[in-house]
């Protein structure tokens, strides 16, 4: 099993001057402390417009800046919004930071999941689907040498010669966010990884590889000529400290996390309330106070704990033969130094053993795909809840500014 860390630059109110600016030094800083410990991946959201939730609206110059201070780590793109950008702005970049990193580039794709951010780029919720599929068609040529050309619906490029070109060829490895999760079975159908963007029981897990890996060596339909990567990654809330209760108690910017999804799927389209109308901190808070026992719930959740309470969920995951997991440790108020402490401790007390059992597992994909070993048909109907786990526990009433949307 692979690790990777993630990051939405969450930054809830009040705002002062200069929090943006340590929001970004602080996040790089932990970067490089991950590089140094052996962290495999960092990914970046690309998110416009969504107040104290994430304030990282240009994900490739952070990874940019990123690639001049590490070494080792996969740069990945999670997700680089392909409704809100033109095809060959996006493989401009995407080229340009796989060159900056030399070849460390990972493009994950996706659509938004918000009217909030696609409005003001001309999409909506029933088109963006199809704009999505229609990108990735038009950006993958792009890639290749020579120059390429694009007539479409959505988008219209006449013959160009794109620039420059990955140093990782055909391209950097793909992969498309999920955040429902038939889209992981949809995935494994287009041949991309999967980059699960749920927050799911190993029960799950389970079911949701099998559908994976079902679709991707039974009903495979690429939207284009690209290099397929079989791979699923699924994110977790994270902290690591000496006990489950240090742990639980620097954690409470994951609780936040996940009432702020709560508190924003509640609406047609995901759609936010209107611009500098809610603060999102202080209806947190107020939910907190008044439901005591589910916000002690959430942090019973997800990867947060001991690190011998943190193996035992994994050695769970791993079972399901996921790739990667992702966490997220950078949430709400989650302090600097809580986030650098509990990626030291995870790095040496649990990573070794994961990271060592990770050659059984390309054995296993090799099998499967080889189609050596056939998997189960899961009906994953009772995995589809968009709010599981102990995040169902979690329900804000709705603010009278998102009710009047």
């Amino acid at each position: 099993m692979k690790f990777g860390i993630f990051y939405e630059l969450q930054l809830p109110r009040p705002w002062n001057d200069g929090d943006e600016h340590r929001l970004y030094l602080n996040a790089l800083e932990q970067l490089e402390l991950a590089d140094r410990l052996g962290y495999d991946h960092a990914w970046q959201v690309e998110h416009h417009f969504l107040e104290e939730y994430s304030h990282s609206p240009s994900p490739e110059s952070f990874l940019a800046a990123a690639s001049q201070r590490t070494k080792k780590i996969r740069l990945g793109h999670g997700i680089y919004q392909l409704t809100t950008n033109h095809p060959a702005r996006v493989a401009e970049r995407v080229a340009t930071l796989d060159l900056l990193s030399s070849g460390r580039c990972e493009f994950g794709m996706g659509e938004s999941a918000s009217i909030t951010e696609l409005e003001p780029f001309g999409v909506t919720m029933e088109n963006k689907r199809e704009v999505f599929e229609e990108a990735v068609r038009a950006i993958i040529p792009m890639f290749k040498d020579g120059p390429s050309e694009h007539r479409g619906k959505y988008f219209n490029m006449p013959l160009r010669h794109v620039m420059p070109k990955p140093l990782q060829k055909p391209h950097p490895p793909l992969w498309v966010a999920c955040s429902q999760l038939e889209t992981l079975a949809k995935c494994g159908e287009w041949g991309f990884g999967a980059l699960g963007f749920q927050f799911v029981s190993a029960d799950a897990a389970h079911a949701w590889v099998h559908a994976y890996y079902n679709a991707f060596v039974k009903r495979q339909k690429k939207l284009a000529d690209y290099r397929t990567n079989p791979n699923i990654a699924l994110v977790s809330f994270f902290m690591c400290a000496k006990t489950d209760e240090e742990a639980r108690e620097r954690a409470d910017g994951c609780t936040f996390f996940q009432f702020a999804l709560r508190f924003y799927g509640q609406s047609a389209g995901r759609a936010r309330p209107p611009a500098g109308t809610v603060n999102m901190w202080d209806e947190y808070n107020k939910w907190k106070k008044a439901n005591p026992e589910a916000h002690a719930a959430a942090l019973r959740g997800g990867l947060i704990g001991s690190p011998e309470t943190i193996r035992r969920k994994l050695r769970k995951f791993q079972a399901s033969n996921i790739d990667q997991v992702v966490l997220l440790n950078q949430a709400g108020r989650n302090t600097h130094e809580h986030i650098c402490e509990s990626l030291e401790l995870f790095a040496t007390e649990v990573m070794p053993e994961f990271h060592a059992a990770h050659p059984q597992l390309l054995k296993w994909k090799e099998r499967v795909l080889n189609r050596e070993i056939a998997l189960d048909e899961i009906d994953t109907s009772a995995f589809a809840d968009r709010y599981g786990g102990t995040m169902k526990n979690i329900s804000p009433a709705t603010s009278k500014a998102q009710a009047a949307e």
